[in-house]
Formats: structure tokens, sequence, C-alpha cells
């Protein structure tokens, strides 16, 4: 490993920390981070073109496993199931209870990724590492339990530094 891909190891656990760090809704963590690096890269590929088969998109699934392939590391954030029991109605149904019943993820949670997502990529930014917000990546995660059963929705994050950025310029 040279410098330069230690150097970006380094950054995604820094994206990890801001991730853990960044504001939750009422103080509630419900997210699960994780930096897959080196040998786990190649197959966390394979798991996102085996699961992409089962999908409407295995061409987009195989295009973002190739990106993952050229990477040198990858943070995956995901949000557990669980609601912050406050009946707001936020998610579509009256009661946490409802949602529940029904199998729904909290809205709060939702939101929570998200901003824990923006202040890793904000880490990046910082530091100049190519990087670029996949679905894929998050949806293999959680269908493959890679982060554990409870883990509903999660964003991945792949990290390259070279002269070209590797997520950009694909084709379709």
């Amino acid at each position: 490993m040279n410098e330069i891909e230690k150097a970006v190891i380094n950054i995604s656990e820094m994206m990890a920390l801001a991730a853990k760090t960044a504001p939750k809704a009422r103080g509630e963590d419900n997210l699960v981070i994780k930096v897959f690096k080196e040998n786990e890269l190649d197959k966390l590929a394979d798991q996102m073109e085996t699961t992409g088969k089962s999908t409407k998109r295995p061409d987009t699934f195989k295009r973002d496993a190739s990106s993952v392939r050229k990477s040198f590391s990858a943070l995956v954030i995901g949000t557990r199931y669980s609601t912050l029991n406050l009946d707001c109605g936020f998610c579509g149904h009256p009661t946490c209870e409802s949602a529940k019943s029904k199998d729904i993820t909290c809205a709060y949670n939702s939101g929570d990724l998200g901003i824990a997502v923006g202040s890793a990529c904000g880490i990046a930014s910082d530091f100049h590492v190519d990087n670029r917000i996949m679905y894929t990546l998050g949806y293999t995660v959680v269908k493959n339990g890679l982060m554990g059963d409870d883990i509903r929705m999660a964003l991945g994050i792949p990290l390259s530094a070279t002269s070209k950025n590797p997520y950009f310029d694909r084709k379709p």
C-alpha cells in the first residue's frame, strides 16, 4: 500500500468520525458506520454485482461495483430500525406503533443518515478526495446483512485519489 492509499484510508476514518458526531434527532444515535478497505473492496464489489442481478437496475450495480474496485476504501453509513416514539406522523403513519406494525422506517432516522453522509462528504471535500455517494453500495450492504440485520437503510461512499476521478464520466 502506497502513501496515497494510506492517506485515503485515514481520511475515510476521519469521515466516519464526522458521521458519528453529526447531529441526530433527539440525540439518539441509530447509525452504524463501517470503513471497508483493501481485500474487502473486491468482495464488496462482487456482492454488489450479485445483489444487482435481483433488481431492476443490474447494469447500475455492475457499473458501481467497477468503481468500488478502483477505490482505496469505502465508507458505509447505515441506520438501524427504530423509532423515536414521538407519534409525529412524519413517516406517514399516525403513531410509531402503527409504523412499526407496517415495518416502516422512522423518517428521523432517514434524516440523520443524510446529515451524517453530508458531514462525511464534507471531510472528503476538505481533503480533495474523490468520492461519490452510492445507493447501490448501501443497498448491497443492507440486503446482505454486512453491518447487521437491523440496518434498514444505508448509503456508501467509495474513495479514491488519482489524477482522474473514477466516479464521474461513467456510462449510465
